[in-house]
């Protein structure tokens, strides 16, 4: 049916929080205690569905920092870096434009890294329709 939710591994779910919200725009969805002195924290995209989740699974704490394969789509590339970069948002390289679109990479304040992307519609369509 679709995607619930997918979980980002955090040290810190107070600043995790923090930085989701205030410099992503994020929704807070949900936040109650949970086990092992964690709290389940689900977040949304403003007008989305699939929900993030900060939480660290015990066994997964060699998760947190690395690069996650969750992707972020955006209308405007170029507007939503500089808006994010204004926003203090860590970019570990400019907007880049290859042939499927555009795409740059940032960083959540444990490195937790994730990309930022820009599709371009028209050569998606051409190339799935061949």
């Amino acid at each position: 049916m679709r995607i619930k939710h997918v979980t980002v591994p955090v040290k810190n779910q107070d600043v995790a929080l923090e930085f989701y919200t205030k410099k992503l725009g994020f929704e807070l969805v949900c936040d109650m205690p949970w086990q092992g002195g964690q709290r389940w924290i689900e977040l949304k995209i403003p007008g989305g569905e699939t929900q993030l989740v900060l939480f660290t699974p015990a066994g997964s704490e060699d998760r947190i920092g690395t690069f996650n394969p969750i992707v972020f789509e955006t209308e405007n590339l170029d507007k939503t870096y500089e808006s994010l970069c204004k926003k203090g948002v860590e970019f570990t390289c400019p907007p880049t434009k290859e042939s499927w679109g555009s795409y740059t990479l940032f960083k959540d304040p444990d490195g937790n890294t994730f990309c930022l992307s820009q599709p371009s519609y028209e050569k998606c369509e051409s190339a799935c329709s061949s």
